[in-house]
């Protein structure tokens, strides 16, 4: 009779935390964010059963990720793997897991989120767990990214895409379009990074009457920065600010300072430094503040290319040594491929023989690092907007080259191909 109790008494109390993390969630849809944690963190405190409190952290992660606090994200994290480690269940790990892989990624500290992405992969859970693998990869492609990685960014973007494909997965593949739209971007394949966005506005279109309006805006943002690296600034601006619109109702501070930091770029583009000056400085007030140095050694870079704009190379030097060193702490070598090839027109132009020599030497030290060159014509990669494919192998090629030469074998790994890769 004890021990029935006992048990009764032990269901009460999980129907009762499944109902409050209910009416948590509801708050939070409604846009009632400081309600919604205060119920949250209620049941943090109270709540003695694991699933209950797995789940509960799953909730404040999930809300402090969209409000840009990352560090609270990783300490509800690290709580959740914690509690997932007690409970024993290999699908709650690899959730916990992910969640830790993603706090990371949103710090970038993308080498940590590789590790743990790749401890996901290796659980050996249900098929609950299995579901979640191409969130893991989407994680992990977008931490190759931040390490400019690119090839093995581009392998784990397509195992998410098949991932999505086969669950039917409409939220994850738009989430992987977006994706690729950045990575198409950082190769200046503009037309491939607009065709991803665009896909991913397709998709919420057709299938996301149901779906949080982040998707919507995360594809605008997207689209928006293709159209600018097109100069259709018109169409980049109007993109921006449905983008920016929708952040703002939702609290959204990541993307806010995403649109920030491209209206500013916008109005760079327009040869109007004053009003891009401002609006990266609002970019940066946010990005300092949720620990985004890749997107501020992004701004350092903008900020120089405006004194460059004006002739003031010293403050152009300036902005462009932060960025230099942000980019170095997150092992971002394309971002410092970048500041190399900016600091060698700024040395042109001050006709300084000796740093000029140095400028192009870190910066072809960088070219062969990153491997950015055409394995069929030699010529580089990401130099200008050329069009670019990938064989199924995933080693990128001009296009032109593929069609000039045929597609029977990569000419890096010599892997036979008969038909180009989907992305």
């Amino acid at each position: 009779m004890v021990i029935f109790m006992r048990d009764f008494v032990a269901e009460m109390g999980q129907d009762q935390t499944k109902q409050q993390i209910e009416k948590g969630l509801k708050l939070y849809q409604s846009n009632d964010t400081e309600k919604a944690l205060y119920v949250w963190m209620k049941v943090l405190r109270k709540t003695s059963d694991p699933g209950g409190k797995f789940r509960v952290l799953g909730c404040l992660i999930t809300a402090h990720s969209e409000m840009g606090k990352y560090k609270e994200m990783l300490q509800y994290s690290l709580a959740q793997i914690n509690t997932a480690r007690e409970m024993e269940d290999p699908d709650y790990l690899t959730e916990g897991y992910l969640n830790l892989a993603r706090s990371n990624e949103k710090l970038c500290e993308f080498q940590k989120t590789v590790s743990y992405c790749e401890t996901c992969l290796n659980m050996q859970g249900t098929t609950v767990s299995l579901q979640l693998n191409g969130q893991v990869c989407l994680s992990m492609g977008n931490a190759y990214l931040g390490l400019s990685v690119f090839q093995k960014a581009l392998v784990s973007y397509e195992k998410a895409l098949r991932y999505a494909h086969n669950n039917d997965d409409k939220m994850l593949e738009c989430r992987v379009c977006c994706s690729l739209g950045n990575f198409y971007i950082q190769l200046k394949d503009y037309e491939k990074a607009l065709f991803f966005p665009c896909k991913a506005a397709e998709l919420v279109n057709d299938y996301g009457k149901g779906w949080s309006l982040k998707y919507r805006a995360m594809s605008q943002y997207h689209m928006s920065v293709a159209y600018r690296k097109l100069m259709r600034l018109a169409d980049a601006m109007e993109c921006c600010e449905e983008s920016m619109k929708i952040a703002l109702q939702h609290g959204d501070r990541p993307l806010q300072a995403l649109c920030l930091l491209n209206f500013a770029d916008i109005h760079r583009c327009q040869k109007d430094v004053d009003k891009a000056f401002p609006r990266y400085e609002s970019s940066m007030c946010i990005m300092s503040e949720t620990g985004n140095r890749l997107g501020q050694a992004s701004i350092n870079v903008g900020v120089g290319k405006c004194w460059i704009l004006q002739k003031e190379y010293d403050k152009a030097l300036d902005s462009l040594q932060r960025a230099h060193d942000l980019a170095k702490a997150t092992a971002n070598k394309l971002c410092i491929l970048k500041v190399h090839s900016l600091c060698e027109g700024i040395y042109r132009c001050k006709e300084q023989q000796e740093e000029l020599r140095e400028q192009v030497v870190k910066f072809l030290q960088c070219v062969e690092e990153l491997e950015l060159y055409c394995g069929m014509c030699g010529e580089s990669i990401g130099e200008k907007n050329q069009q670019l494919q990938a064989l199924p192998c995933s080693h990128i090629f001009h296009l032109k080259c593929l069609q000039t030469n045929g597609t029977k074998g990569c000419p890096k790994c010599h892997r036979s191909s008969v038909k180009l890769g989907f992305v």
